[in-house]
């Protein structure tokens, strides 16, 4: 069995904030409502965190399987290496899908209890709904990854899921308002992925996964990156502009600055090793803006 430090390098730790800023941002609109549960707020972290490494685990083995990670640049992976064989992988998957399932069926009864039949009906499909997309991002010959699909799965789960999910299982009810902090959510976690497969492109291409970096383009894909943090950041300025009642409203779009330097590092860029830091720096400040969110709404 590979050792611990092998399996938290599967897990990418460095993913994990960016992938409960969704449930961050949900939780602050629910504090504003009047109706956030720390019970909940603490299991919708944990289911999230256990899709997220279900996600990470998954795109190890698929692109591991598919010799997709044999020219990438940045972090190791442990199948296309070796140190984790993909039948390890495969079982680690199931007992990590198996644990999260658990663990959402326990959130749904925490945040429906057993009388809101149709409520924990839904919210169970779409934790199945999660499983699958997790999964099959790499693994499988019509993954969604391969196709220039996983924009708009990343958009849809990690930002209106996220967002718009954790804030119905405080409030049990949906706000039109959340929308633009769900959307904004969305679409910089879209920015991450789309930074990932920049970096990337090369390698992608030549294993015949085509993600939209590697459909668009170097000079396209920069102008889609752009448009992803301007439109992100609109959306952000939009909501907080609703509430005009408090001084510190605007506090979280300080998240933004080092969003803008990314641009001008992304238009300069002309190697694409370099592109590799900048995730960080993206997936981080995402993070940042949601925990601004909540410590302003919080006050």
């Amino acid at each position: 069995m590979p050792a611990f430090k092998y399996w938290l390098a599967a897990a990418r730790l460095r993913t994990l904030p960016l992938s409960i800023s969704g449930i961050v941002v949900g939780s602050a609109g629910a504090i504003k409502a009047g109706s956030f549960q720390f019970s909940i707020f603490c299991l919708a972290i944990f289911t999230t965190l256990g899709f997220q490494v279900l996600s990470n685990f998954a795109n190890d083995y698929g692109d591991g399987v598919k010799g997709t990670d044999k020219y990438r640049e940045g972090e190791k992976r442990m199948v296309a290496s070796g140190i984790i064989s993909s039948k390890q992988m495969a079982k680690a998957m199931i007992f990590i899908a198996i644990t999260t399932l658990i663990i959402a069926l326990l959130l749904i009864y925490v945040a429906f209890g057993s009388e809101n039949l149709i409520y924990s009906s839904v919210f169970f499909l779409l934790g199945i709904a999660s499983i699958i997309a997790a999964i099959k991002y790499t693994v499988g010959e019509k993954a969604y990854g391969y196709n220039a699909l996983g924009d708009v799965f990343v958009f849809l789960f990690f930002g209106l899921l996220g967002v718009l999910g954790s804030f119905f299982l405080f409030t049990k009810t949906l706000e039109g308002f959340m929308i633009l902090p769900a959307m904004t959510i969305g679409l910089l976690s879209a920015a991450v992925l789309n930074l990932n497969n920049m970096r990337d492109r090369f390698s992608d291409a030549q294993a015949s996964k085509n993600t939209l970096a590697v459909v668009l383009g170097e000079t396209k894909i920069k102008y889609y990156h752009y448009t992803l943090i301007v439109l992100a950041f609109v959306l952000a300025l939009g909501y907080l502009w609703v509430d005009q009642s408090r001084f510190y409203q605007f506090f979280p779009l300080v998240a933004f600055i080092p969003l803008f330097i990314n641009l001008n590092t992304v238009r300069k860029n002309t190697d694409i090793k370099l592109l590799d830091p900048e995730l960080k720096k993206v997936a981080l400040s995402t993070f940042l803006f949601s925990i601004l969110m909540l410590i302003t709404n919080a006050i």
